[in-house]
């Protein structure tokens, strides 16, 4: 697995990391703690030093898994985790205040099993709390040993560079994928010019890109795509064209649509590293092998004739979560 540098940070990561949330949260039933924390280990002997988690996830359930996982190779990886909503429970608000912050970082030290938090993002910005005292916050943390680099997550390029100001952030993590570019408009040239790094969660549009996901499929009660507009069946329904496409130029490259998916986003830029998640050994392999997948300039031109023609169908979140990011 190669590695790459989160910008000018000096943080360097696996190429592609493991966004460990679905193995406790938001995709149906949790994953038996036994296969996952056999998964994340598996992840890491496969070259992945790099794993993301929060404390909503579960809350907590996703930190307590992750520390077990990670314990006897945490000198050798690196973990992320986020703070921002009361008692890490999403739907009750926001809640960035540097009390909280503080609160929340020495409990997920704790749960974690370290010491140290290598990457602490704010999960997402706080209207009511200023950035300069959300980054004020981390700082101290840092100074005090607590946390290595600050990150941010689905925010927009003023809070970005208010924050940057005060605490330079190591890396932006926010939604980007063949299916959801908007980050290419603003954000993208913003975090070249501050010299951040990207992390692209749902890499794979939430399962959709792999080609295992069609206008028939059924999710379980409590999997977070039954509320997104894009998984509706005729968004899936018209949307299944994009990933036709992508199909075909996976079949002439000997790869899967995941893995071209993957790849196209490593080509974007050296300092993109993606975090795709998933509770199967075998996806996990298929998603590492992207790091091997080369798109010449031909292929991309291609992928970006097909994007141009192939409009995308619903919207990428519900508008009361679509309000919380951007800000």
């Amino acid at each position: 697995m190669q590695t790459r540098k989160l910008g000018t940070s000096g943080l360097e990561v696996s190429a592609i990391g493991l966004g460990c949330m679905g193995l406790s949260f938001g995709y149906g039933p949790a994953a038996d703690r036994t296969d996952a924390v056999k998964l994340i280990r598996t992840a890491f002997e496969r070259g992945v030093t790099f794993f993301d988690t929060a404390e909503a996830y579960g809350p907590f359930a996703n930190e307590e898994l992750l520390g077990e996982a990670l314990a006897p190779i945490r000198d050798q990886v690196v973990i992320a985790t986020k703070f921002g909503f009361p008692g890490g429970e999403a739907q009750k608000g926001l809640d960035s205040r540097p009390e909280n912050i503080r609160a929340v970082t020495d409990a997920a030290l704790k749960r974690l099993k370290t010491d140290r938090i290598d990457l602490l993002y704010q999960h997402r910005v706080d209207p009511n709390v200023p950035m300069e005292d959300v980054a004020g916050a981390v700082r101290e943390l840092i100074a005090a040993g607590k946390v290595r680099h600050f990150g941010l997550s689905e925010a927009g390029a003023d809070s970005i560079r208010r924050a940057h100001a005060v605490q330079p952030v190591a890396a932006l993590q926010s939604e980007y994928s063949l299916w959801w570019r908007e980050p290419e408009a603003e954000i993208l040239p913003l975090l070249e010019e501050l010299g951040i790094g990207f992390v692209p969660f749902s890499p794979l549009g939430k399962g959709f890109l792999t080609g295992a996901i069609d206008a028939s499929t059924q999710f379980a009660s409590d999997d977070f795509r039954n509320i997104v507009p894009r998984f509706t069946p005729d968004a899936r329904a018209a949307n299944q064209a994009l990933v036709e496409r992508i199909g075909q130029i996976a079949a002439r490259k000997q790869a899967t649509p995941a893995q071209i998916a993957l790849a196209w986003l490593l080509a974007q830029k050296p300092w993109i590293v993606p975090i795709p998640g998933t509770t199967k050994l075998h996806r996990l392999d298929e998603n590492l092998g992207a790091a091997a997948v080369a798109l010449s300039a031909g292929d991309l031109a291609e992928i970006a004739a097909a994007l141009a023609a192939i409009p995308v169908e619903g919207a990428r979140y519900p508008a009361s979560l679509q309000a919380r990011v951007g800000r």
